[in-house]
């Protein structure tokens, strides 16, 4: 791929029905692997990443040609894969018939079921007081921290004012903190 192609060249080579594949391909090759981290942080097993991100390319190939160029490419790509990885996990939560605070709790056993788990380690314990968040504050955390992106991004990505997503963030800064200390 050329790396002087813009997203927006990308956007328009995807609406010409000629070079619509080829631009799909450099789209997701541009994307894949920062979509990705950001879903496997939200579902933490590296299966469910990969079909939450299936699906999301999926609906991103569906809507694409319909993309108004409003916000930034990855921003709306961000967005799809957003939503679909909170309606994966409902769907997860609804299929297991458990409670948010079970949901946190599995998302915990899996870290420590990691075959390169090592409570000892700084990067688990991290991952382990980030998948004791509520899922808002999970996400909000995981964009801000991990794909350092800005809050008005965060904003349109998770349709929130950047004023609840900062309170978000400090909230679950102060709880990764209180459980790294007290663990």
């Amino acid at each position: 791929m050329n790396e002087e192609i813009t997203d927006a060249d990308l956007v328009s080579r995807f609406k010409t029905e000629r070079t619509r594949e080829k631009a799909f391909s450099e789209i997701v090759k541009k994307y894949q692997e920062r979509l990705y981290w950001h879903i496997r942080r939200m579902v933490v097993l590296h299966e469910d990443a990969d079909d939450v991100l299936q699906n999301t390319f999926i609906k991103v190939w569906k809507s694409l040609e319909n993309f108004r160029e409003e916000s930034q490419l990855y921003t709306w790509m961000y967005r799809i894969a957003t939503n679909e990885t909170l309606t994966f996990l409902d769907k997860k939560k609804r299929n297991l018939s458990i409670s948010i605070d079970d949901t946190n709790n599995t998302a915990a056993h899996s870290i420590k079921s990691d075959s390169n788990f090592d409570e000892k380690k700084a990067e688990w314990k991290l991952q382990l007081a980030i998948a004791q968040l509520p899922e808002k504050q999970r996400i909000v955390f995981n964009l801000r921290y991990f794909d350092e992106m800005p809050y008005n991004e965060m904003s349109n990505v998770l349709q929130t004012s950047e004023g609840a997503l900062k309170a978000s963030f400090h909230h679950a800064v102060k709880k990764i903190e209180d459980f790294i200390l007290n663990s």
